[in-house]
C-alpha cells in the first residue's frame, strides 16, 4: 500500500490524467485507398435522449482533448446512438412491444472509412498463442481500459480522416477510439 501511494500520481483517475502514448513511440497512419473517393455522411436525426448520450460524450472528450472542432473535412462520417450492455431500461418500440435497453453508447459510423482503408499485412495474432507467451511471466503490461485506443495518438496528416458530425458540430479525433463501427 506504501508504495501505491508513494507513486499515486502514477495512475489516471480520468480522461485528462492519462497522458497518452509518445508520438515517437507510436502513431496510428490511416492508408486510404487513392481509388476511391471520400465520403461525407450527412447528420442524421436524434431523438432528445439520444442527442443528450451524444452531447455528454462529445463534451467529455472535448474537455479531455481527444477530439477538436473541425471546419471542414473531404472524410465526414455520422453518429449513431445504439443500446450498450451494463444496467437496463424498459422502453416500447413502434410495435407497442417493451424492449429492455441497457443504457446508451454513442458510436461512429467509419463503415465507408474502413472500406477505402488499406488493410495491413498483420493480421491479430491468435488468443492461445499470446496466453502461451504470457504464461510464466511476473509482470505485464497493458492498455489502459478506462481510457480504450485514447492513448495511440493518431498521425496529424490523418486526424481529418476521423471526422464525424453530430448536432452540436463537427469533429476529429486526435487519439484512436475503439468506439469505431466496423
Amino acid at each position: 500500500m506504501a508504495a501505491l501511494e508513494k507513486h499515486h500520481s502514477t495512475f489516471g483517475y480520468s480522461l485528462q490524467d492519462l497522458n497518452g502514448i509518445s508520438h515517437a513511440l507510436c502513431t496510428h497512419h490511416i492508408s486510404i485507398d487513392p481509388n476511391i473517393p471520400p465520403s461525407r455522411e450527412p447528420q442524421r436525426r436524434l431523438n432528445n435522449p439520444m442527442r443528450e448520450v451524444v452531447k455528454t460524450e462529445v463534451l467529455k472528450l472535448l474537455h479531455a482533448g481527444i477530439i477538436y472542432v473541425v471546419p471542414h473535412s473531404e472524410w465526414v462520417s455520422h453518429v449513431q446512438v445504439v443500446p450498450k450492455k451494463g444496467g437496463m431500461t424498459i422502453v416500447q418500440n413502434e410495435k407497442n412491444e417493451l424492449r429492455i435497453i441497457t443504457g446508451w453508447q454513442m458510436y461512429i459510423d467509419y463503415r465507408k472509412l474502413n472500406k477505402a482503408t488499406k488493410k495491413d499485412q498483420f493480421p491479430l495474432p491468435f488468443i492461445d498463442e499470446m496466453l502461451e507467451r504470457l504464461a510464466n511471466h511476473s509482470f505485464f503490461c497493458f492498455l489502459d481500459g478506462y481510457s480504450r485506443y485514447h492513448q495511440i495518438p493518431i498521425h496529424p496528416d490523418d486526424q481529418s480522416k476521423t471526422t464525424f458530425t453530430c448536432p452540436y458540430g463537427i469533429y476529429a479525433y486526435r487519439t484512436m477510439s475503439l468506439i469505431w463501427v466496423m
